[in-house]
Parts: structure tokens; C-alpha cells; sequence
């Protein structure tokens, strides 16, 4: 076995340990931990075992924190699978969608996730789920709460004077 893998030391161990308090990420902060255990004198194997992974892993960890800097301790994003629709098309879905219905035009008077699945379809050729529906809503930055119904012959001032503290004293 060859001499340790040196980490560098432009940030203290006191350093690494204040940042893994501050990190949102659970992993990044117990490869900060794990980093600081090192740079304090614990054995390498000790301070991996400490932060819940491998001597090996602890040293490619040291290999890209040494490249990267906090940076690299980081998850790499992962591609994921591919949309199912396009930028244009999602733009274009979104377009519809914000446009509103017309009951004539689209045969239904309100959105559910069955109508726009086969709208997809219908105008895309892209065949979605129920489930799979929903993502792409949300990941459209569209919400899925629908405004609360109101009559048409509402009343809103008897409404008014109906509410707590409206009506005059007895």
C-alpha cells in the first residue's frame, strides 16, 4: 500500500465541519464530515467507517474534493430518461393549456388529467399516464388546483351582510 492521498489544506477541518452544518444535502455533509475526521488525524478507514461509506470511496471522494473543492463532493446530475415531448412541443402544451377551454372546441368544459392525456395524444402523437400526466403539469410550472365554483345568480352582498359581525345587533 502507497503513501495516503494528501487533501488539500486551504480549508481547516473546524471549516469542513461548519459547512456540513450549513449543507442541505445529507451525503455532502457526512463526505465533509468524513473529510474533516481525515484532515483532525483520524485514520482514513476510521473516518469513512465514521461517515457511512468505504476507505475507497472516502479516497475518491478526497480525489475530487481535491480537483473541485466543495464542489466536487456534489452528486453529478444523472440524465434521467428523456421527455417524451419536446421543448416545442412542451411549450406549445403549456400554450394550450393556459389558453383555456372552449366546450365547442374541445368537447369538455374543464381540464382533467384523462382530457389532457388524450390531448397529448390527439395533437402530439405522445401517449401519457395518469401519473405521467401529473409530472409534466407540474413540470410546466402549472398547478393543478382548480378555482372554487361560484354560481351564477351568487348574491354577494347578502353574502356580506351574512358574515360574522355584518348583521346588526338584535
Amino acid at each position: 500500500m502507497g503513501a495516503p492521498l494528501a487533501i488539500r489544506t486551504d480549508l481547516e477541518a473546524a471549516d469542513l465541519r461548519r459547512l456540513a452544518r450549513r449543507e442541505s444535502d445529507g451525503r455532502v455533509a457526512a463526505r465533509l464530515i468524513a473529510l474533516a475526521n481525515a484532515l483532525d488525524g483520524m485514520s482514513r478507514e476510521a473516518a469513512a467507517r465514521a461517515a457511512g461509506m468505504d476507505r475507497q470511496t472516502l479516497r475518491d471522494w478526497v480525489i475530487r474534493f481535491n480537483a473541485e473543492g466543495i464542489d466536487g463532493l456534489r452528486d453529478a446530475p444523472r440524465p434521467g430518461r428523456p421527455a417524451r415531448m419536446t421543448d416545442g412541443q412542451q411549450a406549445a402544451f403549456k400554450a394550450l393549456i393556459l389558453r383555456g377551454l372552449d366546450p365547442e372546441r374541445d368537447g369538455v368544459s374543464a381540464w382533467r388529467v384523462v382530457d389532457l392525456c388524450r390531448l397529448a395524444e390527439e395533437r402530439f402523437g405522445v401517449v401519457y399516464r395518469k401519473g405521467g400526466m401529473l409530472r409534466l403539469v407540474k413540470s410546466l410550472g402549472l398547478s393543478w388546483q382548480k378555482t372554487r365554483p361560484r354560481h351564477p345568480l351568487t348574491d354577494t352582498t347578502a353574502q356580506r351582510r351574512f358574515q360574522k359581525g355584518a348583521l346588526p345587533p338584535r
